[in-house]
This record gives C-alpha cells, sequence and structure tokens, in this order.
C-alpha cells in the first residue's frame, strides 16, 4: 500500500468468503478472481473461519448470515475482535431489516447485501469497503509517524533546556 494516499494493489488485499453453500461460494470466488486480483480465502465452516481471522490479517471479510453453528452476526463480532479495521458485510438470502440492523449496532457493519446480489454492486461495496480500509491503515501510518516526530522534537527540547540551565 502506499501509505501517503491510501491506494492499495489488488494483489496486497486479503478477502475472506463465509458461506455454508459451496456453490454460492464457489460462484462468488469465481467471479471475484475473474474481476480482481484479490487473495481470497473462503470457507464453509464459521468456525474454521473465525480461527483463520485469529491467526491471519485480514482486509475484508464477507459472511453469509444463516448458517449452521454460528451465524454471520457472531462470526462478523469474532472478526470486529480478531481484525477490527476489516470492514465486514453481511451477505444473506433473507430480507431481514432487524437482523442488518442488529448487525450495524453490534458488530460495525459496512454493508448488508442481499442475495441474488448484483456484480456490480458487489464490486462497489467491496473496493469501497477496502479504501476505506487502506485510508485508515494510512491514516494510522501518519499518526505514528507524528507522534515519532513530537517525541524527537520533545527530546531535542529537553536537550536545550538542559544546556542553559
Amino acid at each position: 500500500m502506499n501509505a501517503t494516499n491510501g491506494k492499495y494493489a489488488e494483489n496486497e488485499v486479503r478477502l475472506v468468503l463465509v458461506d455454508d453453500e459451496p456453490m454460492v461460494l464457489d460462484t462468488l470466488r469465481s467471479f471475484l478472481e475473474l474481476e480482481t486480483d484479490y487473495n481470497i480465502e473462503s470457507f464453509t465452516d464459521p468456525e474454521a473461519a473465525i480461527a483463520f481471522g485469529r491467526d491471519n490479517e485480514v482486509d475484508l471479510v464477507v459472511s453469509d448470515f444463516l448458517m449452521p453453528g454460528i451465524n454471520g452476526i457472531a462470526l462478523l463480532g469474532a472478526y470486529a475482535e480478531s481484525n477490527p479495521h476489516a470492514p465486514r458485510v453481511l451477505l444473506t438470502g433473507y430480507a431481514d431489516k432487524a437482523s442488518a440492523i442488529k448487525a450495524i449496532n453490534e458488530v460495525g457493519l459496512f454493508q448488508y447485501l442481499e442475495k441474488p446480489w448484483d456484480n456490480d454492486q458487489l464490486l462497489v461495496v467491496f473496493r469501497n469497503a477496502l479504501d476505506r480500509r487502506f485510508l485508515v491503515k494510512a491514516l494510522q501510518d501518519k499518526i505514528a509517524e507524528i507522534d515519532r516526530a513530537q517525541g524527537k522534537l520533545s527530546g531535542l527540547q529537553d536537550d536545550i533546556l538542559r544546556t542553559f540551565i
């Protein structure tokens, strides 16, 4: 990533897809592999996806809502803890607005998309989410740089004061 402007290379992006239906995952993955250079990790097992998120830095996570064992909101909540800066997208076949509101409030959901999705809209949402993610990262890098410079200036001030005292 170019920290000065927040731009990123698609081949630097790690995207996680989670859906208990292999056909949905295959469709999403195939489409994204044709349209992007993202590094895509896909999981039909939500627990395996959560474990992956604990051990790896992720730039964007997309999860189905209804899955056996653990639902998408709980999975995205786990990612909010392990990868707090990764935007979270909930993908569902059920137009359940109450669940979307709950997800927005509980896990800081970036976007809620319904199945079947529109491919163009999906790409726009993912690119917007990644733009935001990398702009925040660039801002954090700049803040750290300013903090380091401020520490150096403070040290210089102390040296100057000691010289004259």
